[in-house]
């Protein structure tokens, strides 16, 4: 009898002690949040559409979306709904590289659900102001820099506390290797940030990434696929971050606890997946502020904890141009009508999207293309594992 129980005991711990392995639960986070967000998902549109939340389209913006006017919009609160009751479900709650990304991506995404909530309200594109926008953007992005500077490089809270005591004690204090700049395609090569040159790096790639990806969402699905992609890539630098055989391997820093972050943008990919189900061509719902702005500040996050900022620049190329697109634009005609009186544009429009549309692209066209070209820089960046 008791050998029976000893048995039964021995194949009960047996089988969940399989769900310690990150893979297994990577797995379950995305099927998880897919799931969930496709069974969330038609009711998160009834609901937003009984309520009247839709979308305001800009009248200065293509003349084919004015149709879109009234579409559901704060689609973006499923993908944060589903993110967040996947990660407290199937990640680690001790480990602190998963509160900071849940705090970071929640916090940005209230910044944008007030800005959408505004938008609605008033029944314009505007929302509120780009200065209050970007001061709670950089509160949360500073916040976040303040306490990554110590906490990457260390092996737990306790660690990285010593380390901020030491460099309030020592003015000559130099962060540990796992601080410093990884530059991709070379083994032995990264750049010594130091304290503040790492907090004003992840200052910018965590404010910068929630601009672009908010700057992108302007077609149905152009904003959403790029992040799975993204997402997918920075859960593969996560796991490799966090094992100690594999980083050294693959000449990465070894980061404890960054392996988490893998369930983190897992949850990302299937929460994304499902949600590109409604927002696909024509679009039954769009993300809203309330979501590109959440999504874009959380792959700057696991960037930064898998000192992977160059390479998500890489990655997320399309997010780039697109922002230096609005950037171009904007300084070119400002310069021109300060030097000639008239304002000129080098784009027919911007962002980049709407210049192709101007230029006789389909919108599905548009969209498809650059989901093509985030697929090849992803491949780019996913080489850098190796190629070294």
């Amino acid at each position: 009898m008791l050998l029976h129980i000893s048995s039964w005991l021995s194949e009960y711990i047996s089988f969940f002690s399989v769900f310690n392995y990150i893979t297994l639960r990577a797995v379950l986070a995305t099927l998880t949040s897919l799931f969930a967000g496709l069974i969330l998902g038609p009711l998160m549109i009834r609901y937003l559409s009984s309520i009247k939340f839709g979308q305001s389209v800009r009248k200065d913006g293509p003349q084919s979306h004015l149709e879109k006017t009234g579409t559901p919009t704060m689609g973006g609160a499923l993908i944060l709904v589903c993110l967040g009751v996947t990660t407290l479900l199937w990640a680690d709650l001790s480990n602190r590289f998963i509160w900071v990304a849940l705090l970071v991506t929640l916090s940005l995404g209230f910044v944008g659900f007030i800005d959408d909530l505004k938008k609605i309200s008033e029944g314009s594109s505007s929302g509120i102001s780009a200065r209050l926008k970007f001061f709670l953007q950089s509160i949360i992005g500073f916040a976040a820099a303040v306490y990554l500077v110590f906490s990457v490089p260390a092996a737990s809270n306790m660690d990285a506390w010593i380390l901020f005591k030491n460099w309030l004690n020592d003015s000559s204090f130099i962060l540990p290797p796992q601080g410093n700049l990884i530059v991709p395609f070379f083994k032995d090569f990264s750049l010594t940030l130091g304290v503040i040159g790492f907090v004003i790096l992840s200052y910018f790639v965590i404010v910068g990434t929630s601009n672009a990806v908010n700057l992108t969402d302007g077609l149905d699905g152009l904003a959403i696929m790029p992040t799975v992609l993204v997402a997918s890539a920075l859960g593969v630098f996560a796991y490799v971050s966090g094992n100690v055989l594999f980083s050294k391997y693959l000449f990465l820093p070894y980061i404890p606890g960054a392996g988490e972050l893998t369930i983190f943008c897992a949850a990302i990919v299937g929460s994304g997946l499902a949600f590109l189900w409604f927002n696909t061509y024509p679009a039954q719902v769009f993300m809203g502020d309330v979501g590109a702005l959440a999504l874009g500040g959380a792959l700057g996050v696991v960037a930064i904890v898998v000192r992977q900022e160059i390479v998500l620049f890489i990655m997320g190329g399309v997010f780039v141009i697109e922002t230096l697109s609005v950037m171009l634009q904007v300084t070119y005609f400002k310069y021109t009508k300060r030097r000639f009186g008239v304002g000129k544009r080098i784009l027919k429009m911007a962002p980049l999207h709407h210049h192709f549309e101007e230029t006789g692209w389909k919108e599905t066209q548009v969209v498809i293309r650059f989901w093509i070209i985030t697929m090849i820089l992803v491949l780019v960046g996913l080489a850098t594992l190796k190629v070294r």
